[in-house]
């Protein structure tokens, strides 16, 4: 493993697995489902947990190993469990620490299905959520009840790109003895690491930017060796939410890129920002990387850039959107992000759709609201995009006032 203090160099190197028999440069895919004991003793040892060796895919493998190795050194957390999806994570980290008569705290804004899962499911099984306004640390704190095991949240948060202070939030958990998790998904190890600030588990979607190339769905949970060994061998192991070696494999892959690639995202992402925020077309623009943005102010502290995704309103109606998204060219309407490909979708009616609208309007989803995760390629190709469509949406208009 390798022993460097630089993100860059833990993103190639870091949990390798040395392939002794061949010498491969490339991580081996241990494309198995299950692995063959020398004697029957030995099987019963390892289900034992009485010798090291793997039994079978779904409770661990080589190349599944390497790449929750190499995530939790990148996160600077002892150990990691790679999930089949990103809300696998989510699930797993949850489930695995609270029971029914707990009471779970959230942010008022999270990734619809992650919201779904607490309203719609915990709830179900006598598990009591809170959905408070964590841009305010004091809430957070008003809401804790002597049954409060878990504060969960995202940061920036998905869509509307609220920034919250991990360091805050951090300290109340540690102070009431309450297990934190934070969905890192929107900033990677690379621009953000919640384990400074006192945060105990972080989950990815790593369908998103530690792939980076929108041909896998997988999730990952970092966090003790004692907390990850607990989620493994209880909720994971039992509803089965592991991932492939396969998928596995196409995330290191992507991994190795990922410092580099998101250098791009933020840099093609501000430049988009900057010129939205000055288009007569657009009536807001939520980025942390603007000054006129709240969460600017933890750009170079908590977060080292803003990451690649933006939300936005232009200055139409429900229809005025779909056709604003409609006309782009280069922009995919597709509801993921972290792709090298730009991507955008409507909030409200796809990725949010789980809220009600009442619900929406409580975590600041708008009807209007647009996001974007804003890919690789040429910045001015990408503006030029957004221009055309702009551009028609201003000629309707004038048309409109001249009818």
């Amino acid at each position: 493993m390798s022993d460097s203090k630089h993100i860059e160099t833990k993103a190639i190197h870091s949990g390798r697995i040395n392939d002794e028999q061949f010498g491969s440069l490339a991580t081996p895919l241990y494309q198995t489902s299950t692995f063959i004991f020398d004697n029957a003793q030995q099987g019963a040892d390892r289900f034992a947990g009485e010798a090291d060796g793997y039994i079978y895919s779904r409770l661990g493998n080589p190349t599944t190993r390497q790449l929750e190795m190499r995530v939790a050194a990148m996160e600077d957390m002892e150990d990691a469990a790679a999930t089949a999806t990103g809300m696998g994570a989510v699930s797993g980290a949850l489930l695995t620490n609270l029971s029914c008569g707990d009471h779970l705290i959230s942010s008022k804004a999270v990734y619809g299905c992650s919201f779904a899962l607490m309203n719609h499911q915990l709830t179900r099984w006598g598990i009591e959520v809170s959905f408070v306004d964590m841009a305010n640390p004091e809430e957070v704190e008003a809401a804790i009840k002597p049954n409060t095991k878990v504060i969960f949240l995202e940061t920036p948060v998905n869509p509307n790109l609220e920034v919250y202070d991990l360091a805050a939030i951090g300290k109340i958990a540690q102070k009431h003895g309450i297990i934190s998790i934070v969905d890192n998904t929107f900033l990677t190890p690379v621009l953000q690491q919640p384990k400074k600030y006192g945060i105990d588990i972080v989950v990815h979607s790593a369908t998103k930017y530690l792939n980076g190339h929108g041909d896998v769905v997988a999730g990952i949970i970092c966090g003790s060796s004692e907390m990850i060994m607990n989620i493994k061998m209880t909720v994971l192991k039992d509803i089965g939410a592991t991932i492939s070696p396969h998928d596995a494999w196409l995330i290191m892959r992507g991994l190795k890129t990922l410092p580099i690639r998101m250098e791009r995202h933020c840099s093609n992402a501000q430049k988009l920002a900057e010129f939205l925020e000055q288009h007569s077309k657009v009536s807001k623009v939520y980025y942390p990387g603007l000054k006129s943005h709240a969460g600017n102010k933890f750009i170079g502290q908590q977060m080292k850039a803003a990451g690649g995704v933006i939300a936005f309103e232009i200055n139409s109606d429900l229809a005025g959107g779909s056709q604003f998204i409609n006309r782009m060219k280069l922009f995919s309407i597709a509801v993921s992000l972290g792709d090298a490909e730009s991507l955008i979708q409507h909030p409200a009616s796809m990725t949010h759709s789980p809220y009600t609208q009442e619900e929406r309007l409580a975590a600041g989803i708008s009807d209007s609201l647009i996001r974007i995760s804003v890919g690789l390629e040429n910045v001015e190709d990408l503006l030029a995009d957004l221009e055309q469509s702009l551009t028609l949406i201003e000629v309707a208009a004038d048309k409109r006032a001249v009818a």
